[in-house]
């Protein structure tokens, strides 16, 4: 089995209000993600796949949803005020997503580091999915940290 990993960084805020506590309030991380791809043998150019476009997909996507936005459940109270004042909301949950993006997170219902763990990976999914030389290829691994010592690791079950 072959493994490679990318890796990328991003600011975000979430809420957690059916949680109670701390995370109750808006807040926001330093978070950080590692997807690691897997395939039984390497492609014709010796590789699992290629790295940079990968990276690319994944960062590209990351940037134009999460980074400095603020991920909120779709039931959230705070979600229509902060889009009035032009704030970035990613939302899980959403029985109406407003585009592909929400889409991967439509049964995800709050941004716990689980779930964006879980929509990294369907990310990740998407991009390889459109790569050339991908076939055989699966999403393996994805860790996502929220803070230095919190950590969500999802491992979905390989395709058959």
């Amino acid at each position: 089995m072959h493994k490679v990993t990318v890796e990328h960084w991003f600011e975000a805020g979430h809420r957690l209000p059916h949680l109670g506590g701390k995370c109750v309030s808006l807040h926001g991380h330093s978070w950080s993600v590692a997807v690691t791809v897997a395939s039984e043998r390497l492609n014709a150019d010796a590789t699992v796949l290629e790295f940079g476009t990968l990276k690319f997909g994944l960062r590209r996507w990351v940037e134009q949803n999460l980074d400095h936005a603020t991920m909120l459940g779709a039931r959230d109270e705070l979600v229509e005020p902060l889009l009035a004042h032009d704030n970035r909301i990613f939302r899980f949950g959403c029985v109406r997503p407003k585009d592909e993006s929400e889409k991967l997170a439509a049964d995800l219902s709050w941004p716990t580091v689980e779930a964006v763990s879980i929509l990294l990976s369907r990310v990740a999914e998407s991009v390889i999915t459109n790569l050339p030389q991908s076939a055989g290829v699966w999403v393996n691994r994805v860790v996502v940290h929220e803070t230095r010592t919190n950590t969500a690791i999802f491992e979905p079950p390989r395709p058959r």
